[in-house]
């Protein structure tokens, strides 16, 4: 073990820096990152109620040169907004109209100027009803809305309903703004509906969406095309710095000629404003000879279609050569922004040399730049773009495709090998093939690439299963699944496994498929789904059984007993950590061996063989730091943390858990921090030290609600209840062990259910609710039964005695 620290060393504030007084209800708990002074554990009567429930401030930026639209926005003014001296007419407004009359940057524009009235915030969502690729549904848009209203990945439902409901559960008693763009129909938009006329959504379509006008009793308000006046003044406007001498008629002969589509106008002017030297009159016989020529090209009777259709190929046909490739290769990437990393994959280019593309297209308003290094496409020009890449690249465009998902894929191998040291890496047999990968020069660099690219690499996975390439569409879910499970990223988990699971078995990759069905089963055990998480590690188990891979068959077996340990299924645990352990001993792995060994310290520890537990995680120490795993070494400590608390060496247990904790923040992980926060609470509590506990379990609550990780979350509360109890407040104990039971009730977690119910009934009986304590009593001891292990034993026999009292 460790040896003593120095009085002066041992310091068990060190993580509990913070001084506050905790004090109210369980069900929900104050979140926060630094806290000072009174902190209160609150039960508020709804938890959508909570003050603590961050703010969303999702509306993109408003348009800097938006001009005209007066009539419209008092229009919406008068109709939508809230007076004191009467209610709000609608609190859902259509704004309709065709493609490219400016809906998005009106609805942007008012949304922006109301803003101040919905002081709980703004949400904000492109449906994408209109655009190539694949629709935004409404499942994805309720999981996006949700998290940013703070509830964890693992407290959203799966099924739609239950999505919509909790969504307006979350928006009942504040006031909202969600905008809703580019919605194809009232079947996209009816589950992202508040149930309350406090919120206030705006929706845009093409369509005019009758449905919810008859239905939901929407305000429609539709924007037809700018007058000729409006036309002109923002042609004037978007162009006055460099062209200041354009007649009015010509200005409107080009208006017309743009359909009077703020879309076309805006690009047209751009166009016009790069060559000053021109006559207006010169480019506007330009653009009618590409009217012209777009009207023998097509049999579309839609003058509005056929205007911007022509102002699109008129600039394009503008651009540099360079700048015309990258514009309509771009209609291929699959996700809705990229960034100068991936075009320059796209079209072989260096870095330098497709960001000054961009920088044309961009220049051209033929492509939005959204942030730093991130572009996207209006939906009409991505479907431009498509369309001449099917006409002008038939013969490459599916090599460029490759070439920028192997990009993806390749940049995410590069990402998870700084961001998780050890997590699969695939094996990348095209290497040579494609530009570089980026580099990351540590894991916050590599965790706020994947935060950024997340929904593009399972658009990549989508793209490659589309588009006939089985093992990209396999390997790209497969390098990101360990990002997937550090924050519990369920939805994109259970999708990209949807995809790769068919990929792998098209390209007949036994080894790979075995590497899909464990991270299916380790979906499934961190969902606290137990027995399918066995299920599919067993059937990894025998897959590579069949292969011959001893190493992977280590991996299954140290998954199905680690399942069984987080269920306290100990013996079933202990003989697959033994087989586990045995193999990686025949193989000469140390790094399993580390492994192995420090899953059997732990079903030791829990079940209370202090002896053993303590030698196996000596081995496992020894053996984590010999091959450099700092993360198993973390957790390591945590274990020896304990063993150490148990055995009554405090001063040592501090120290094993203050190094533990040094890792978990070095690497900010907040799975680790969240988990081993709860060891230095019960230690403190150990201590006498119960007030400094409950600041620690405050910072463990906040971390297991944020990552979404509801069964530590319910045991983190059943910690506090005990904390109270150390304090002799038995009454708000009670009130976090009820919460915490019944957590662990829907989760079906029995273990945790039982020693939950066997605090609260201790803490009942020091109210005097005697009749009460013997009920919850007599449930775990039921429950207890079912366990066979000293432990088990020992508060069976603790908790007969309290149901006999």
């Amino acid at each position: 073990m460790h040896t003593t620290p120095e009085p002066d060393e041992y310091d068990p504030h060190k993580h509990a820096a913070t001084h506050s007084e905790l004090s109210g209800r369980a069900a929900d708990v104050v979140q926060a990152r630094d806290v000072s002074g009174g902190v209160h554990f609150h039960h508020p009567p709804a938890a959508e109620h909570r003050a603590d429930v961050p703010v969303p401030r999702q509306l993109p930026p408003d348009v800097w040169d938006f001009v005209n639209r007066d009539a419209e926005l008092q229009r919406l003014d008068l109709k939508l907004l809230r007076h004191e001296s009467s209610a709000r007419v609608s609190a859902l407004c259509v704004i309709v109209g065709t493609a490219g009359v400016g809906k998005t940057a009106f609805a942007l524009h008012w949304a922006h100027k109301v803003q101040h009235e919905f002081p709980d915030g703004q949400l904000y969502v492109n449906l994408r009803g209109y655009d190539p690729g694949s629709p935004v549904t409404p499942h994805q848009a309720l999981e996006r809305f949700l998290r940013a209203l703070d509830v964890p990945a693992s407290a959203i439902p799966r099924e739609l309903e239950d999505r919509a409901t909790l969504f307006r559960s979350r928006l009942a008693g504040r006031r909202i703004l969600v905008v809703l763009d580019n919605a194809s129909g009232p079947g996209q938009v009816r589950p992202l509906l508040p149930g309350t006329s406090d919120c206030l959504v705006l929706v845009t379509s093409r369509s005019r969406l009758s449905g919810l006008v008859a239905r939901d009793g929407a305000y429609r308000l539709t924007l037809n095309l700018l007058d000729e006046a409006e036309a002109t003044t923002l042609l004037r406007k978007a162009s006055a710095d460099y062209r200041s001498t354009d007649s009015a008629t010509d200005l409107a002969e080009l208006s017309r000629l743009c359909a009077r589509l703020p879309l076309a106008l805006r690009i047209a002017a751009e166009r016009a404003a790069s060559q000053p030297t021109i006559p207006l009159r010169e480019l506007i016989a330009r653009l009618r000879d590409e009217s012209e020529l777009w009207d023998a090209l097509t049999a579309s009777h839609d003058d509005e279609s056929d205007a911007v259709r022509s102002v699109f190929a008129w600039s394009y046909r503008g651009l540099t050569a360079g700048a015309h490739r990258l514009f309509r290769l771009l209609g291929l990437h699959p996700g809705p922004e990229f960034s100068t990393h991936a075009a320059a994959a796209l079209v072989e280019a260096t870095v330098g040399e497709a960001r000054r593309l961009l920088d044309e297209l961009v220049g051209t308003h033929l492509l939005e730049q959204i942030a730093r290094d991130r572009y996207q496409f209006h939906d009409l020009l991505r479907a431009y773009a498509l369309d001449e890449a099917r006409h002008e690249d038939p013969d490459t465009a599916g090599a460029a495709l490759r070439r920028l998902l192997l990009w993806y894929l390749r940049t995410a191998d590069a990402c998870m090998a700084t961001a998780v040291p050890g997590a699969f890496r695939t094996s990348l047999a095209e290497q040579a093939e494609g530009s570089p990968p980026m580099s990351f020069d540590d894991q916050t660099e590599a965790i706020t690439w994947f935060d950024q690219e997340r929904s593009n690499l399972l658009a990549a996975a989508q793209a490659a299963h589309s588009a006939g390439m089985p093992d990209l569409a396999w390997q790209i879910p497969a390098a990101i699944q360990r990002m997937y499970a550090r924050y519990n990223h369920f939805d994109d988990w259970r999708t990209a496994c949807t995809i790769a699971l068919p990929a792998v078995r098209e390209v007949g990759d036994r080894s790979g498929e075995a590497v899909i069905i464990e991270s299916l089963a380790k979906l499934h055990t961190q969902s606290f789904e137990l027995d399918q998480g066995i299920e599919f590690h067993q059937a990894a188990l025998a897959l590579r059984q069949g292969i011959g891979d001893r190493i992977g068959q280590v991996s299954s077996l140290n998954g199905i007993a680690l399942a069984a340990l987080r269920g306290h299924r100990l013996d079933q645990a202990h003989d697959y950590f033994e087989r586990a352990h045995s193999m990686a001993m025949e193989l000469d792995d140390h790094a399993w061996q580390a492994i192995t060994a420090n899953g059997l310290a732990h079903v030791h520890l829990e079940a209370e063989d202090y002896k053993q537990a303590h030698e196996l995680n000596r081995i496992a120490l020894t053996l984590y730091r010999e091959v450099g795993n700092e993360a198993g070494e973390g957790d390591a400590l945590r274990c020896a943390s304990e063993i150490q608390r148990r055995t009554g060496h405090l001063e040592q247990a501090y120290e094993s858990i203050d190094r533990a904790l040094g890792i978990a923040e070095e690497a900010r992980n907040p799975v680790w921090e969240g988990w081993w926060l709860l060891d230095l609470g019960r230690l403190q509590v150990a201590l006498g030290q119960a007030e400094d506990a409950l600041e620690t379990y405050h910072r463990a609550a906040a971390l297991q609600r944020r990552i979404g990780d509801r069964s530590r979350e319910g045991i983190v509360w059943d910690a506090i209840g005990q904390a109270y109890a150390a304090l002799d407040r038995y009454p708000e104990a009670t009130e976090f062990h009820r919460t915490a039971a019944e957590r662990h009730r829907q989760l079906g977690d029995r273990w945790n259910l039982a020693l939950t119910l066997t605090h609260l009934a201790h803490a009942l009986t020091a109210t005097g609710a005697r009749a009460e304590a013997s009920t919850h009593a007599n449930e775990a001891q039921q429950i207890l039964a079912e366990f066979t292990d000293p432990a088990a034993r020992r508060l069976h026999n603790q908790v007969s005695a309290l149901s006999a009292e």
